[in-house]
């Protein structure tokens, strides 16, 4: 476009140039005219006189003079015949400049018309080349800015760059301490666990003398003897169960919520688990629960607490993914269980004190040998695992995020009898013949299967009854005759088992139930809620 306007602005400038080169020669025309016209007329007047004088002289002059003047006269008439020539010719030309200023002066008009049209076209382009102009100034403002921007970001990024290298050296040497520090703890560790090993050989006279003790303590009460395989002995006390009716004591346990609650096989003591990573033990006298310990070493949630069948060691289940026992006499750590790959939410004694299955949300069970401090045998059953009874030495049954209760012989690899639910299976238990299994399940029912005939035979539930979470515990009473859970509103409801239907709904917590254990004597029951609060049931 510049190179066509300055194309254009020389055809201008060359029109002008010719236009004014056309009046100046018109101009010098007209003056030689001029010139030439007065030039003429002195000739006529000279001739009009000269024709004067000679007709003059022709009268009164000689015949020789007259010859002279007959040769002026026809040289001055030659002149006037050459300047009337001349004459004439210089009027054709006054007639062709008079055309040319004529062609001149419409080419003039066409060409104020051109320019004029230019003119406008030139204000036209000058005005696009203003708003160009005033595009150009704000997108160079644009682009300063934008380089301005840029280069912040530039210095932002090399700063961020220097602090990720400075911070990724800083995780190096953090990582390499870590890896120190968890050596060094292992190492601790394998002491601390030789260190108890031999502490436990010490005290192991001790723990016989106060089994002893409490065998005969035991001897009090009838005691019938069931034998359900030559490696698996069952108590069954001959005791009269009761329905609680009110709130015998209500006491803040933990720190926060309580998670687990289970009476010890006495049903002298009980122990608590909660959020707050400890484990407390209880013991009941005269209808009041005083404290008798807090078990640490747990570094999550305790989910699950169960006691050994001669009330010497205790074993917790924790969302660290581990599985711990601490001697009740002590209430010393004495093992700790690590394998899983996931949250641990149930663990029981298999059979006799040195063996431990633990469920976990891994999917897998695990056995472990605590004479060993190993894991013996890993079950992978499919599912996450939610809650797990013992059948005896050999058999388990566990419950599943899958809607599933299956049937494990840890003899044998695979191939699960299964039975399906209508919803998440949270909890199961056993009755005292080991029957009948309970089944608390997320859809807000429980369910008893027969274990004889592998179905299920009746389904619990009522209105207001809500299972609060994929750990809510439900229990079989002594003798197998009712059967008590917790509901998310606080209530505690409590079935007949023959008769299918509600017999009581005790009303005291304020917060979600998590767990209840009804006493191994059948007065008593205790329940835990999500807000620290442990509530002993009787009537007495």
């Amino acid at each position: 476009m510049p190179c066509a306007l300055v194309s254009q602005d020389f055809s201008d400038v060359y029109i002008l140039f010719t236009d004014n080169k056309l009046y100046e020669s018109i101009a010098a025309y007209k003056s030689q005219n001029v010139h030439l016209t007065v030039e003429v007329e002195k000739l006529k007047e000279e001739n009009l006189e000269l024709r004067i004088k000679a007709e003059a002289g022709s009268g009164g002059s000689s015949g020789g003079g007259s010859g002279t003047t007959g040769e002026k006269t026809h040289a001055l008439e030659q002149k006037v015949l050459k300047l009337m020539d001349e004459l004439t010719e210089l009027h054709r030309n006054k007639g062709e400049n008079a055309q040319q200023v004529i062609d001149l002066k419409n080419t003039l008009q066409e060409k104020e018309k051109e320019l004029l049209t230019k003119s406008n076209r030139i204000s036209e382009l000058e005005s696009l080349l203003e708003s160009a102009r005033a595009a150009n100034v704000e997108l160079e403002k644009n682009v300063a800015e934008l380089e301005t921007t840029n280069q912040l970001l530039t210095d932002e990024q090399q700063a961020l760059q220097l602090a990720y290298i400075g911070l990724e050296e800083k995780f190096r040497k953090m990582q390499e301490d870590n890896n120190e520090l968890v050596s060094r703890w292992m190492e601790w560790k394998a002491k601390i666990a030789d260190q108890l090993n031999e502490e436990n050989e010490k005290f192991r006279h001790a723990k016989q003398q106060k089994v002893l003790k409490d065998l005969e303590d035991a001897v009090k009460d009838t005691v019938k003897i069931e034998e359900r395989g030559a490696d698996f002995v069952t108590p069954v006390l001959n005791f009269c169960v009761t329905v609680p009716t009110r709130a015998l004591q209500k006491l803040e346990a933990h720190e926060a919520e309580v998670n687990c609650i289970k009476w010890s096989p006495s049903g002298k003591r009980f122990a608590t688990g909660g959020s707050d990573r400890k484990l407390k033990l209880w013991e009941v006298s005269q209808g009041k629960c005083e404290s008798r310990g807090i078990l640490i070493g747990s570094n999550a949630a305790v989910m699950s607490v169960e006691f050994d069948y001669g009330e010497t060691l205790i074993l917790a289940a924790s969302n660290d993914f581990a599985s711990r026992v601490w001697t009740v006499s002590d209430q010393r750590l004495r093992h700790t269980l690590t394998g899983h790959s996931g949250k641990v939410l149930a663990a029981k004694f298999l059979g006799e004190p040195q063996k431990v299955v633990s469920g976990s949300h891994d999917r897998t069970l695990k056995i472990w040998d605590l004479r060993n401090k190993a894991c013996i045998k890993t079950i992978f059953t499919g599912s996450k695992c939610n809650d797990l009874v013992v059948v005896d030495m050999n058999n388990l049954i566990s419950g599943h995020f899958d809607k599933k209760v299956r049937f494990i012989d840890t003899r044998c690899d695979g191939n699960f009898k299964e039975i399906s639910f209508p919803d998440r299976v949270a909890s199961l238990d056993l009755s005292c013949d080991r029957n009948t299994l309970l089944s608390c399940c997320r859809d807000d029912s429980v369910v008893l299967v027969d274990l004889r005939m592998n179905q299920v035979s009746s389904t619990l539930s009522a209105d207001g009854f809500h299972v609060g979470s994929d750990w809510t515990r439900a229990v079989f009473s002594p003798d197998g005759e009712y059967i008590v859970a917790g509901s998310s509103d606080g209530s505690l409801f409590i079935w007949n088992v023959a008769k299918n239907s509600v017999e009581k709904v005790l009303k005291e917590h304020n917060h979600g139930v998590m767990a209840c254990s009804w006493s191994p004597m059948g007065s008593s029951i205790l329940s835990c809620d999500k807000h620290k609060t442990v509530i002993l049931w009787s009537d007495f």
